[in-house]
């Protein structure tokens, strides 16, 4: 191992180097990587090193926040291809473009290796895990800054069969997706994701945790395909917006949780296609705030095997539709609290004596012609919708009856 006091001079070497060779204008990384012994730490003086660079051996790069790895647009940046590495306190930018190599800031293959408390930028991808078990990527900062629009960004992590992973405490801005893949028993926790696409994306991956998270005006929040076993506990959902903007999607999952969350100001708050589709299971939502959404619950069809309990339904344009029809009745509905229930409690037990039933008027005249969606919530509807409450032309489909709705909302979410 290269002892510190030769560093300048070693420096100065592969600045010469590097110019030679490949006309970079940093010095080139890898001698320093390829000059560390397994299981040595390797803390680099301050600056600008050019990439990109590969990881055989089980290292500890430290940055101190003062190292920038340049991958000069060049393919991955780093390449870790070994188990029980560590990367920390580094600045890691500027990957190649290639989706078929998944250029990226970091590639992953390998198991136990630690990403923390780096800053990626100007990378297709930030971190690309493939078949790689038991990794922790944690108070990372992801800032898509590629001059691309979002559906052609790469995606902020990409986790490929891979599992027991965790993913904490992390920044994610203007990235594509997040997206989960064919992995299981994954823990995502405590991570802010803003202005993405799809803020967490699962296909075919089974009994992860996604908890405490906050997602913020990404296009959906959270959608969950054929991905059964997953908990969705305690994250903070907010503006999630546009035509196809949702909170939480379904499509085709089955036994899932989606507890203690708060979902506010989305187009749909949650989407149901075709969910649970397993027999014999259930979809649980307990004690969620959906509040302030175009549509609080939206099911693709008249469906079956979900139970909503507990729940505080509040402000929503539209509490609960049906696509296709206009019954979610063959759903449990239990004690939520809905700000529309115009019964009473006289005996004081926080229960309605009366069961809430949600009815579809002729304001809902858009779920059957799309086109006249664009005069959702206009006068012209709330106007029909007014008249055919007050003297029915036709007779209103009831949508959901609560035999046991709750009257103080504060009481239904668990602090």
């Amino acid at each position: 191992m290269i002892s510190t006091r030769y560093f300048p001079l070693y420096l100065t070497f592969l600045m010469s180097v590097s110019q030679t060779v490949n006309a970079s204008p940093y010095p080139p990384f890898q001698p320093l990587i390829d000059a560390t012994q397994p299981g040595g730490t390797l803390t680099p003086p301050p600056g600008t090193y050019a990439g990109p660079v590969k990881i055989t051996s089980p290292i500890t790069i430290d940055g101190n926040h003062l190292v920038t790895l340049d991958g000069g647009g060049k393919g991955t940046v780093v390449l870790v291809e070994t188990s029980g590495a560590q990367l920390r306190n580094l600045h890691l930018t500027h990957s190649g473009d290639s989706y078929d190599q998944i250029d990226s800031c970091i590639q992953v293959r390998g198991n136990f290796n630690i990403f923390k408390d780096n800053v990626f930028d100007n990378c297709l991808f930030g971190i690309d895990l493939q078949q790689s078990n038991h990794n922790i990527i944690r108070r990372n900062q992801f800032q898509s800054s590629k001059p691309l629009s979002l559906g052609l960004r790469g995606d902020a992590i990409r986790f490929w069969y891979s599992t027991n992973n965790q993913m904490t405490d992390n920044q994610i801005t203007n990235f594509r997706d997040t997206v989960v893949w064919y992995s299981k028993d994954n823990v995502i926790a405590r991570n802010t994701t803003h202005g993405g696409r799809y803020g967490l994306h699962f296909m075919y991956s089974q009994t992860n945790l996604v908890e405490d998270n906050q997602f913020q005006q990404n296009s959906v929040s959270i959608f969950l395909m054929y991905s059964d076993g997953v908990t969705v506990r305690g994250n903070q959902i907010s503006y999630a917006m546009g035509s196809t903007g949702v909170g939480i999607g379904f499509k085709e999952t089955s036994d899932v949780t989606i507890e203690n969350n708060r979902i506010v100001y989305c187009a749909s708050g949650i989407y149901l296609d075709i969910s649970p589709y397993q027999p014999d299971t259930t979809n649980r939502f307990l004690t969620n705030e959906i509040a302030y959404n175009g549509i609080g619950v939206l099911f693709h069809n008249d469906w079956q095997g979900n139970v909503f309990q507990k729940n505080l339904f509040k402000d929503n344009h539209v509490q609960v539709a049906v696509q296709g029809a206009n019954s979610a009745r063959r759903n449990v509905w239990e004690e939520n609290y809905w700000d529309d229930y115009e019964g009473f409690d006289q005996n004081d037990d926080g229960i309605g004596d009366t069961p809430y039933e949600l009815y579809a008027y002729a304001d809902q005249i858009w779920m059957d012609v799309p086109p006249t969606q664009f005069f959702k919530g206009s006068p012209v509807l709330e106007l029909l919708n007014f008249l055919e409450r007050l003297a029915p032309f036709s007779a209103p489909v009831l949508v959901l009856r609560d035999a046991k709705a709750r009257v103080i909302g504060e009481t239904v979410l668990q602090k």
